[in-house]
């Protein structure tokens, strides 16, 4: 894909992002099941969304943040796939944590604690530059033609006429 002559396409945009918020809450819903899930009698949407429940008062509220971060994690290697260019990398990562934030809001008011408000600008930050450097990585990786390179210059024409 040649990225200079694309046009800018907000149906891809939206599809992107709707893709990065699914799979973002998809893998916080397991890792919550994994990490949280044993040592509660209920799992319900408070772990995702609830301010109150990011705490490093309680083991659970420990297991809580462990999932947020791993989940930021695993956003990278989605912008990776999602996104493919690393200049759009942070701007997807703040899209997907303000939606979060507005969701937050919209469950249970305004995030209160200082704690979530660090483990959600740590995670930003983490799948932001991570998905960041894999996608620079990704990009600047070389493009390999030896194999379509012939050893005699008209092979193929000589091959063709024959």
């Amino acid at each position: 894909m040649f990225y200079g002559s694309v046009t800018w396409d907000p149906w891809l945009i939206v599809a992107q992002i709707v893709c990065l918020q699914c799979l973002h809450y998809l893998t916080l819903g397991v890792l919550l099941s994994i990490l949280v899930g044993p040592r509660v009698s209920r799992m319900s949407l408070v772990y995702f969304f609830d301010y109150a429940t990011v705490t490093p008062a309680t083991v659970t509220g420990w297991c809580v943040m462990a999932s947020h971060f791993l989940s930021s994690v695993a956003g990278a290697g989605f912008l990776l796939y999602l996104v493919e260019r690393a200049k759009k990398c942070p701007d997807f990562s703040a899209t997907l944590y303000i939606i979060h934030l507005l969701i937050c809001i919209m469950y249970g008011g305004w995030p209160l604690s200082i704690t979530w408000w660090t483990v959600n600008i740590t995670g930003l930050a983490m799948m932001a530059l991570l998905g960041e450097y894999l996608c620079m990585k990704r990009e600047l990786q070389e493009i390999p033609i030896s194999r379509y390179r012939s050893s005699k210059p008209f092979s193929l024409l000589t091959d063709y006429l024959e």
